[in-house]
């Protein structure tokens, strides 16, 4: 797909230009959201130690992304959702439930050693489908 035909968006990450990611990319009606990691507005970890806040943050990252590609949370049909800590599922997925049980997406939750930062406990990604 000739590069013309994506649009991408960025959330200010200071992480995106050194990686060479877009928060989201949008090609056709399908959107990707890359991992998003729970940074607040200056680029630092949020709510260290709070699984439940972290995740709370990553997915107001991820809906902010959505929109300004013209998707929406409604849109999702996949989300992954990591953690360092596989105990705190629970407390993260209830906080999924809070901006996706009207559209129950397909989801994996799995644990990782860790991210570049140590205090980040977890990494969302979504992809979307834009009905025309």
């Amino acid at each position: 797909m000739p590069d013309g035909t994506r649009q991408r968006v960025s959330s200010g990450s200071p992480y995106e230009p050194v990686i060479g990611i877009s928060r989201a990319l949008r090609a056709g009606n399908f959107v990707a959201v890359a991992g998003t990691a729970p940074l607040d507005g200056e680029g630092r970890t949020f709510a260290p130690g709070d699984a439940a806040a972290q995740a709370r943050r990553c997915f107001e990252i991820v809906a902010r992304a959505l929109e300004s590609l013209g998707a929406g949370l409604t849109d999702v049909v996949r989300t992954r959702v990591l953690l360092t800590r596989i105990e705190d599922w629970e407390a993260v997925a209830r906080v999924h439930g809070e901006f996706f049980s009207g559209v129950r997406p397909a989801c994996t939750v799995v644990q990782v050693v860790r991210f570049i930062e140590p205090d980040w406990l977890v990494e969302v990604e979504a992809d979307a489908v834009v009905e025309d």
